[in-house]
């Protein structure tokens, strides 16, 4: 196991987004196509995921200050910028308290040709890619100009590398997107794709919901993350928020 893990690890997704709303708009009109004037990047928040991103600030703000986080890595995309940013200030975290990091590595999965479009705007426009994603299943599946869980999950491998060797024994918020809540869980937890794939098919990652690892002694005497809290809503809940859990915006249906 690798002796280098962090105190603390808690992993975010973003507060409910503009393109959330938007394609719940979609899908219920039955419309092929997400009607949205952002590039996926620039997507901010919406009323309600500021709220939620507020009441997750004030959470942390409850936590003694030597167990409030001293990193942040954040998704470079507007949304996950914005909930890293209210936390933050919700929570009194100044930059002389909290480091903010922006990471690409952290960035949404890539849809490629598939971006924006509903179930059904996959279905009538690209028949044979929906044919072959529902045959080879979410974790293989590339679509053209896109990504795989798998590409995800590599990127993600190198983040970790340089979470353990500059982030050793500090207690490290990540706030990104659900693919990559499922992808850090893949490599942290030493999941499988059946088992991953799993846990997806239950259900979509909350907007603000926390999953966190604490590191302790295992075997050996070495040092691991054990997993601590999944998708913990407590925060919202607490400050009687609503809890929405949309895929976001690019993402078609689960196979």
């Amino acid at each position: 196991m690798n002796a280098g893990w962090p105190a603390q690890l808690w992993i975010v997704r973003h507060g409910e987004s503009a393109g959330n709303v938007a394609r719940d708009a979609a899908e219920s009109g039955g419309l092929a196509v997400i009607d949205l004037a952002w590039r996926d990047i620039d997507v901010p928040l919406s009323d309600l995921g500021v709220q939620q991103s507020r009441a997750l600030g004030a959470w942390f703000a409850k936590l003694p200050r030597n167990d409030q986080p001293e990193v942040i890595l954040c998704s470079p995309y507007q949304r996950a910028r914005q909930t890293a940013a209210l936390v933050a200030e919700c929570a009194r975290m100044s930059s002389a308290v909290a480091t903010l990091r922006l990471d690409e590595r952290l960035r949404e999965k890539e849809f490629g040709i598939l971006d924006r479009l509903t179930k059904f705007g996959i279905q009538q426009k690209h028949p044979e890619l929906n044919e072959q994603r529902l045959h080879v299943g979410k974790f293989y599946f590339r679509p053209p100009g896109g990504e795989s869980w798998c590409d995800v999950i590599l990127r993600l491998r190198s983040l970790i590398e340089m979470i353990t060797r500059e982030y050793a024994q500090r207690r490290v918020l990540v706030v990104a997107h659900q693919v990559i809540v499922n992808c850090m869980r893949y490599l942290l937890e030493r999941l499988d794709e059946h088992q991953i794939l799993d846990i997806d098919r239950k259900g979509d990652v909350p907007n603000c919901a926390i999953t966190s690892y604490r590191a302790a002694r295992g075997h050996g005497d070495e040092e691991e993350l054990q997993l601590d809290l999944v998708n913990f809503l407590a925060p919202l809940r607490e400050a009687a928020t609503p809890v929405t859990s949309a895929p976001d915006v690019p993402s078609a249906a689960k196979p």
